[in-house]
């Protein structure tokens, strides 16, 4: 098993979110806003979308040597899953559900005549003897089955899970959450299983310039889009906590270094910032090349290091909001209580001022989150993002610029990326807004 310094960190994440979310559930004070979270079929509905974009990047950060290989080349567990569009790689471009190429070539005939028209793919749809009579027609039946069986398989989850009769079950299964919970799960589990079907026959949303798979590339891009949202997030959170409330409570020549400092980071413009720093770790990574020698290390260290430039350059705007919020609290009753009772100001930091900010880093934290992912695709399409190797929808949308102007136009890879990315960041924002509404003591009465 091959472990990359994401992987770690992502696992990490992963665990201590398990562990917030146990403490959160556990504070008399935080199961208001759980529980309204939990009655919004929004929330619910996007946060079941982001769960399952979560499974497939989780899935994607186990990595292990590949025995297929010679070399030191890791593959992960979606890999494994995604086995036939992975090693189903065809000449060039194909369109979606497509039988031959794209573009017309000329074709050697068995009598050795040449004829100038478009070629048959390798593997999409290879077993078709009249593609032009039998394609829509197995394509119909396929898509179908395929359908049937998806659903299928979630009706029998609903069945074991569902399959207790008590009351409370029932009233549960009734709500309008949960009602929002299966829709997004039998689109999601039906429409997912549908596609893997069809993968094995057809390549769903066509092939790149080099022959390989789209939709595996929309797959693999997942995880890129987590590890830029989470990681940078884990960067910044520390910085803009610490800063803010420091900078709020004590004042003074403190607050004076700390705003000096954000102020100073904000008026140096951030992208060329990022770019200098990828030089830099481009540079090192040249120079000790026996470091790097295998390249999922290499683009893995200059993801890393992406997140840690974007982390450092985009925890100001938290900083500020709770510095405000820590000027506004300093003053509360309860806080020249502790004061004058001689409380110890760490103490007071701890116990009265972090737990009554934690709303606004909460909401801050899942509105960063979709702006980072578009960051990357912003960043990858003028090349001082994800390192080019590596699979993400900022990479997939830079090489589409290309194809876009070609005759006939390429739109697919466009296309899919836009679709993937649409649908994570929708879902962010719609359970960010969740998030606000529930945690914002404004709305408590609401």
């Amino acid at each position: 098993m091959i472990v990359l310094w994401t992987d770690g960190l992502i696992y990490f994440l992963v665990v201590a979110a398990a562990v917030l979310a146990v403490y959160m559930s556990r504070q008399a004070h935080m199961r208001r806003p759980l529980h309204k979270i939990a009655a919004s079929p929004v929330a619910m509905a996007s946060l079941t979308l982001l769960l399952c974009f979560v499974m497939i990047g989780l899935a994607d950060s186990v990595h292990f040597k590949d025995g297929d290989s010679r070399g030191n080349e890791a593959i992960s567990l979606l890999d494994v899953a995604c086995t036939t569009m992975r090693k189903h790689t065809e000449k060039t471009y194909s369109a979606p559900f497509s039988t031959h190429l794209y573009a017309k070539e000329t074709i050697a005939l068995d009598d050795g005549t040449t004829r100038w028209d478009y070629p048959r793919l390798q593997y999409g749809g290879a077993y078709l003897q009249n593609p032009e009579a039998e394609w829509a027609g197995d394509v119909f039946k396929k898509t179908l089955s395929a359908f049937s069986k998806g659903a299928g398989l979630l009706l029998m989850i609903l069945l074991l899970a569902w399959g207790d009769k008590h009351e409370q079950r029932r009233r549960l299964s009734r709500s309008r959450s949960a009602i929002a919970v299966w829709v997004v799960m039998f689109v999601m589990v039906s429409g997912c299983y549908t596609l893997f079907s069809l993968s094995a026959y057809y390549h769903v949303l066509g092939t790149d310039k080099v022959g390989e798979d789209v939709f595996y590339q929309a797959l693999k891009s997942i995880r890129t889009g987590l590890v830029i949202g989470s990681l940078t997030t884990m960067v910044m959170l520390p910085m803009a906590i610490v800063f803010g409330i420091m900078a709020g409570f004590f004042k003074g020549w403190v607050d004076d270094v700390i705003q000096f400092v954000y102020t100073t980071l904000n008026s140096i413009p951030s992208v060329l910032l990022i770019a200098a720093s990828i030089l830099m770790v481009q540079v090192y990574m040249s120079n000790h090349a026996e470091d790097f020698n295998n390249l999922l290390v290499r683009a893995d260290m200059r993801l890393l290091f992406l997140c840690l430039i974007l982390g450092v350059t985009s925890w100001t705007g938290l900083c500020r909001l709770l510095r405000a919020e820590t000027l506004k609290l300093r003053e509360m009753e309860y806080v020249l209580a502790a004061q004058a009772l001689g409380v110890k100001p760490a103490m007071i930091l701890f116990r009265h001022i972090l737990p009554n900010v934690m709303h606004i880093v909460l909401i801050s934290v899942v509105l960063d989150f979709s702006s980072l992912v578009l960051a990357e695709a912003v960043l990858s399409y003028i090349n001082i993002g994800v390192d080019p190797t590596t699979h993400s929808w900022g990479n997939m949308i830079n090489s589409a610029r290309l194809e876009m102007a070609r005759e006939p136009i390429v739109w697919w890879s466009l296309a899919a990326a836009f679709v993937f990315m649409f649908a994570l960041v929708l879902a962010a924002n719609l359970f960010a807004d969740s998030v606000r509404d529930a945690f914002d003591p404004r709305r408590a009465n609401v």
